[in-house]
């Protein structure tokens, strides 16, 4: 297999090799919700395709079989529950797993409020004790090894509590994919502790949480600021001794804003491309932006078939 076929050549690769291994198993049962357009449908055959999913398309069929003619997909053989609308489908999917019937969610042509709208209710939605957040795990033609951002996605200012969940999602993720003790960098604008800056005073407490066994299965370092966590040449020249240091697995930003920043430049300007899950529901959740193309969906579905994979070891 090679990138090419998803229209981004020499890029992906190791993203590409995360569907390969991804492939042997059952596929996860996944709702689909509300997959009205064609890179909602695409995405979720081709998963089908690669044998990591089994999708159930939730949404008005009327519209999801007017998408299919439109683009030539043989959506026969796929189930379809029939709901009137986006709102409908969000909440119908979610109750698919909740009652056993699926096993992941994948958001189609829909906002992704509209999604956690249904997921974050303590009562019908998927929540458990651990704070959901987002992982982008990026394959950056730039960097030597896949790069795990959060949250760029769903925390908009995490507290000092909600960034220990954050960081133990991250590791999690990061562990299911084979990265054996994942290199947590605790990301602000400097690499001392400054009192007036939170980020720091944040990174700091998460560092010393990770030294009492509140955070486990990582190697925390932070503050960091981004040059230092990535560019082992920067974290010399600032004098930083840390196996985190230069060498980072995971980059923990200090809100959404910044997280959201770095994961479209490194996109957009670095040639990376993107996959990733939501973490800290009671099952993965893929969030694929709609501007993202078909190998991020793939390898979405890949990173989340992954980590059921590994819960049930």
């Amino acid at each position: 297999m090679s990138s090419k076929q998803y229209g981004k050549p020499e890029s992906g690769e190791r993203l590409l090799a995360l569907i390969k291994a991804a492939k042997t198993g059952a596929p996860l049962r996944t709702a689909i919700v509300h997959p009205v357009d064609e890179l909602s449908l695409a995405g979720a055959i081709n998963a089908a395709r690669e044998g990591l999913i089994t999708p159930i398309f939730v949404g008005p069929r009327a519209k999801i079989d007017a998408a299919a003619a439109s683009n030539a997909h043989n959506i026969a053989d796929f189930e379809i529950v029939d709901v009137p609308h986006s709102h409908a489908a969000a909440e119908t999917a979610v109750a698919l797993i909740r009652d056993g019937r699926a096993d992941a969610l994948m958001k189609g042509a829909l906002h992704t409020d509209e999604v956690m709208g249904a997921v974050v209710p303590r009562a019908t939605g998927l929540r458990t004790e651990r704070r959901m957040s987002h992982v982008f795990v990026m394959d950056t033609p730039a960097y030597r090894k896949l790069l795990f951002i959060t949250d760029a996605a769903i925390n908009i200012a995490p507290s000092l509590g909600d960034k220990q969940d954050i960081v133990q999602n991250a590791i999690d993720l990061a562990k299911a994919l084979e990265v054996k003790t994942p290199k947590v960098a605790i990301l602000s604008a400097v690499e001392t502790v400054e009192p007036k800056l939170q980020s720091t005073l944040d990174a700091a407490a998460l560092c010393k949480m990770a030294d009492r066994g509140q955070i486990r299965g990582g190697a925390l370092d932070g503050p960091l600021a981004f040059d230092n966590a990535i560019s082992p040449e920067a974290a010399k020249t600032k004098g930083i001794v840390s196996d985190v240091a230069g060498d980072a697995d995971i980059l923990v930003a200090p809100n959404l804003e910044a997280g959201n920043f770095i994961a479209k430049e490194l996109d957009y300007l670095a040639g990376a491309v993107a996959a990733g899950i939501v973490m800290g529901a009671s099952a993965p959740i893929m969030l694929t932006s709609r501007a993202e193309g078909m190998i991020s969906r793939t390898a979405s579905a890949a990173i989340a078939k992954l980590y059921r994979r590994a819960q049930e070891q």
